[in-house]
C-alpha cells in the first residue's frame, strides 16, 4: 500500500519552510533597521542588533560607536559598574569598599547628580576609577524619543559632569535601562564616549536580598565581565553587603579589576 509520502515530497516540504523562515527572518531585521531599534537581552544590548554605521547627518565618532562590554586586561578580568549616583550616603561607602580590596569600578554618574555632588565626583576620579555619563533624566524610554532629545540628555550631562569633575576624562556613555540607538551611541562616540552595556544583572536596584545579588553575579559570570550595580537611586545597603562579599570572592577566584574597552 502505497502512502503517497515520498522523500522528494519530504525534501520539496523542508525547502519550503525554509523559505519561509528565511523571508520572516530578513522582515525582523529590516523592522529592526528601520525603526532603529536595539534589541534588548538579559545581558544588556545585543550586540548583533548593533548598526555601527555612522549617520552622515551626525558628528562623526572619535571613538567606536559599537557598545563595549568586554574588559580591557586580558585573563580573568572584572568590571565593575555602579550607576545613578553620585549619592553622598552610597557613593563614598561604595569607594571605602573598593579601596579596602583594591578594586577599581566605572561610576555611571547623571548629570544633575554630578552637579549637586562635585565633592564625590572629584573623589572618584582621585580614586582612579572612571567616570560614564548616564543622561539628565534617567529616561529609560529614550530611544522612543527624537534624536534632538537623545543628544541633549548625553550632552547636557555630559556638560554636567565635566564641570563637576574639572574636565576629567569621560571615558563612557550608559543609556539607562539600556535605551541605546544608533543615533545616540554615534552621538556619544562623537564626544570620546563609548556606549557601555553589561554581561552581568543582578537587579541589584529592586533590592532582592544579599544572597540573591551575590549568587546572581557569580552565575551570570560565565556571560561575560561587566556587571551592573547600582550606588544611587534609593537604598543600597543591599549593593554594598553584596560588594564586601564579592570583591574577596572575586579575589579567590583568580580575577582581576578591568574597566571596560573605551
Amino acid at each position: 500500500m502505497k502512502s503517497g509520502f515520498t522523500a522528494e515530497k519530504a525534501k520539496a516540504k523542508f525547502t519550503a519552510m525554509r523559505g519561509t523562515l528565511g523571508a520572516l527572518a530578513a522582515a525582523l531585521t529590516g523592522m529592526a533597521a528601520l525603526t532603529g531599534a536595539v534589541v534588548l537581552g538579559p545581558n544588556g544590548p545585543a550586540g548583533a542588533a548593533e548598526d555601527n554605521r555612522p549617520d552622515p547627518g551626525l558628528p562623526t565618532p572619535t571613538v567606536e560607536m559599537s557598545i563595549s562590554r568586554q574588559a580591557e586586561d586580558p585573563g580573568k578580568a572584572v568590571n565593575l559598574t555602579l550607576d545613578d549616583g553620585p549619592d553622598p550616603t552610597w557613593t563614598p561607602k561604595a569607594l571605602e569598599i573598593l579601596d579596602s580590596f583594591g578594586a577599581k569600578a566605572t561610576f555611571c554618574m547623571t548629570g544633575p547628580n554630578a552637579q549637586a555632588h562635585p565633592d564625590l565626583v572629584k573623589k572618584v576620579v582621585a580614586a582612579g576609577h572612571r567616570l560614564c555619563d548616564h543622561s539628565v533624566s534617567h529616561d529609560t524610554a529614550m530611544d522612543k524619543k527624537p534624536v534632538a532629545y537623545q543628544g541633549k540628555e548625553i550632552l547636557d550631562a555630559k556638560r554636567m559632569i565635566d564641570e563637576a569633575s574639572g574636565g576629567a576624562k569621560l571615558h563612557y556613555y550608559r543609556a539607562p535601562g539600556g535605551a541605546f540607538t544608533p543615533q545616540s551611541r554615534q552621538l556619544a562616540a562623537a564626544h570620546g564616549m563609548r556606549s557601555l552595556g553589561w554581561n552581568v544583572d543582578p537587579g541589584d536596584y529592586r533590592k532582592p536580598g544579599v544572597d540573591t545579588i551575590v549568587t546572581t553575579v557569580k552565575r551570570q559570570l560565565a556571560n561575560g565581565p561587566t556587571v551592573l550595580l547600582h550606588d544611587g537611586g534609593g537604598d543600597r545597603t543591599q549593593t554594598m553587603q553584596a560588594l564586601e562579599q564579592l570583591l574577596p570572592w572575586f579575589k579567590e577566584q583568580g580575577y582581576t579589576f578591568s574597566f571596560p574597552k573605551a
